[in-house]
């Protein structure tokens, strides 16, 4: 089980307008503030405690999937339209996935990329 994960950002106020929209349609918001010191500030997102860190302590040449899980399809429609409001780039509108492409039946999900090309998905589980 993963208690928490992050990613390396090049501009930590950028990629927090991002992800301050996006993950706020899932009903994520900023729970933990890293002060900017010598070069590690970040951000961390969730409920009660940070489970998504945004930081640029970690490198942000290397590009990374994160799914996030949504509670409904209208769930799923909201964080890819506040995605791309917010200056994410389309990777893949919302919609079913077919079992042909490795998704299990009932897979709902959006994929938008991230200020600094990461992969990220909202998705619902039917079923």
């Amino acid at each position: 089980m993963i208690d928490h994960t992050g990613i390396g950002v090049a501009d930590v106020a950028r990629s927090a307008a991002f992800y301050d929209a996006a993950l706020g349609a899932l009903g994520l918001r900023r729970v933990e503030q890293l002060p900017e010191n010598e070069g590690s500030d970040g951000i961390g997102y969730g409920v009660e405690y940070p489970v998504f860190w945004i930081d640029r302590f970690h490198p942000h040449s290397t590009k990374n999937h994160t799914a996030f899980a949504a509670k409904s399809r209208a769930e799923v429609d909201g964080f890819y339209a506040a995605a791309l409001k917010a200056g994410g780039t389309d990777n893949g509108a919302p919609g079913n996935r077919s079992v042909g492409d490795g998704s299990p039946p009932g897979y709902y999900a959006a994929f938008v990329l991230d200020p600094d090309g990461n992969n990220i998905e909202a998705v619902f589980r039917e079923g």
